[in-house]
């Protein structure tokens, strides 16, 4: 698999991700085998979040690492905080460093490569979260920092303050949710989906080498379900099984070819919990879609042009 270099940060990253938000629902066994069968199909970088099962999901990824058949040296991991149960969001440097502490011990790690701040806190501090990021990278806690949910005006009040380059952004991006490709599309237009909800967070990330995570890669809705070989969605799924067979793959690796195809360092974070699924979105190289095979499926997808 074909790996980015994350944010422009040195870190060399698989370009398609395992999430383990899902990984609750695995035994000890079988999550060991999640984790090596993603790093044998070319996976080399783990998405989690202290909120996932409330820890859970940290403490058996944790686990199943341990047990896994690379090493700890050979992949990237990353966690992300922030999110406080009971609906509310909490950036204080207390908080940011209670909650690191706290996954790295459910991890039964020594360090994380990347953390990323989960959704915008309106309350947030600059300078006092700068001060958390100094304190974790000079423990050698973390390596490298970005957020998740962000838009660009929250990145820049964030980036002024803090002296790491924030290097990525994990936004829900799939061929079923669109937003901000849309609206650049639509410029100069009066229609719905001119309307600029997210501040241009594609061409911003882009215009400052942020790696954008895409959550959600085979979703459609908030979590409403999968838009793969779902009859909701014939002329996409169509359109799917068409260009897998051209390239001799599945329609997992083409949708997630989608996401890499947009030129902005894009990495695919796939949340499953089936081995052989993962295996099959880490085929994503060997479609090569043109811009035309792009356009059509953006179009398949229940989106229209100008």
């Amino acid at each position: 698999m074909q790996k980015i270099n994350l944010g422009n940060s040195g870190l060399s990253a698989s370009r398609v991700a395992l999430g383990v938000m899902r990984i609750t629902k695995l035994d000890h066994k079988q999550a060991v085998n999640l984790l090596d069968s993603a790093y044998n199909a070319g996976v080399n970088f783990f998405d989690n979040a202290d909120i996932y099962g409330d820890g859970e999901a940290e403490k058996i990824f944790g686990a199943a690492l341990k047990y896994a058949s690379f090493k700890r040296s050979d992949v990237l991991v990353q966690t992300k905080t922030g999110i406080v149960p009971g609906h509310r969001y909490d950036f204080s440097k207390q908080h940011i460093l209670e909650s690191v502490d706290a996954s790295l011990k459910r991890l039964q790690l020594d360090y994380v490569d990347t953390l990323l701040l989960h959704r915008p806190d309106v309350l947030m501090e600059p300078d006092e979260i700068a001060e958390a990021f100094l304190t974790l990278q000079n423990s050698g806690k973390v390596r490298q920092f970005g957020v998740s949910n962000f838009n660009p005006m929250q990145v820049e009040l964030l980036q002024q303050a803090v002296p790491q380059k924030l290097i990525a952004n994990q936004l829900q991006l799939s061929l079923m949710h669109t937003g901000m490709i849309d609206a650049g599309l639509h410029t100069n237009m009066t229609d719905d989906r001119s309307v600029n909800h997210d501040g241009a967070i594609l061409e911003y990330s882009r215009l400052h080498k942020m790696t954008i995570q895409a959550w959600s890669p085979f979703q459609y809705g908030f979590f409403a379900g999968v838009f793969i070989d779902n009859p909701k969605f014939p002329d996409l799924n169509a359109k799917l099984h068409e260009l897998a067979d051209k390239y001799d793959t599945n329609v997992n690796a083409v949708a997630a070819a989608w996401i890499l195809r947009i030129p902005a360092n894009t990495q695919v974070i796939a949340g499953t919990t089936n081995a052989n699924r993962i295996a099959q979105v880490a085929e994503a190289d060997k479609a090569k879609l043109t811009r035309e095979e792009w356009y059509s499926l953006y179009l398949a997808a229940g989106n229209d042009l100008p």
